[in-house]
């Protein structure tokens, strides 16, 4: 299948929740926020990045995103 040719070329992370089907996204918004505890505690410094795709590809037709990925 297509998305096992992927997951060969681009290892998913163990961590993933997100355009897959898996449970877990409460585990790591909990991972989280012990992590933003311990570095409040700490008095550390923390810089988190989230990245919102939700539009990245609107503007490709979906059909030449299949065809290049099956290619």
């Amino acid at each position: 299948t297509l998305m096992a040719r992927l997951t060969k070329v681009c290892p998913i992370n163990p961590r993933q929740r997100g355009f897959i089907c898996a449970a877990g996204g409460s585990e790591n918004l909990k991972l989280l926020q012990l992590l933003v505890k311990q570095v409040k505690k700490e008095h550390k410094e923390l810089g988190i990045v989230f990245v919102d795709i939700t539009k990245a590809f609107d503007t490709i037709c979906h059909q030449h995103i299949i065809m290049d990925l099956m290619q």
